[in-house]
């Protein structure tokens, strides 16, 4: 059988990660923790090393391995949500205790994951971006930090 999961490297924060997002992030969990055994570059045997879990549904590995790769924005968690208390709740959540805000939804997480906490009406509003109300939501989308769904509908009413 084939299958495909989400790899996450981290150099000492998986197990704390994986643990943080199954607090926060509704249909997640962590499944298993392996630890290190001895002899494994960039771990210490013992500690946390390999450790399963699930995402908003999705299979996740988070590895715990040094500091020899790092994540970046090439790879991130779409999280779409219903609103703008929503897209609020999750924004502060990612952003705070080292977290960092971005452009266009996204944002870094404290453990160096990128999130875009995308609500719904953005992708309603966008359609297949073949009206002009379609691209004036996505212009306005453009010149934001976290979205703002009162500031998108304005822009895809505006004539």
């Amino acid at each position: 059988m084939v299958s495909v999961r989400v790899h996450l490297w981290f150099d000492r924060q998986g197990l704390e990660a994986a643990r943080f997002y199954a607090e926060h992030v509704p249909g997640s969990r962590v499944d298993r923790v392996l630890t290190a055994p001895d002899g494994v570059p960039g771990t210490t045997a013992g500690e946390p090393f390999v450790i399963e879990g699930v995402v908003a549904g999705v299979p996740v590995t988070f590895l715990d391995a040094g500091p020899d790769l790092r994540l970046d924005e090439a790879f991130s968690f779409y999280l779409l949500v219903d609103g703008q208390e929503e897209v609020d709740r999750y924004w502060e959540l990612f952003t705070a205790d080292g977290g960092e805000p971005g452009q266009c939804g996204w944002c870094t997480d404290r453990f160096g994951v990128s999130w875009q906490v995308v609500p719904r009406q953005l992708e309603e509003l966008c359609g297949d971006y073949s009206t002009a109300a379609n691209l004036r939501t996505v212009r306005a989308m453009l010149q934001m930090g976290k979205i703002d769904v009162a500031a998108l509908e304005a822009a895809h009413r505006a004539a």
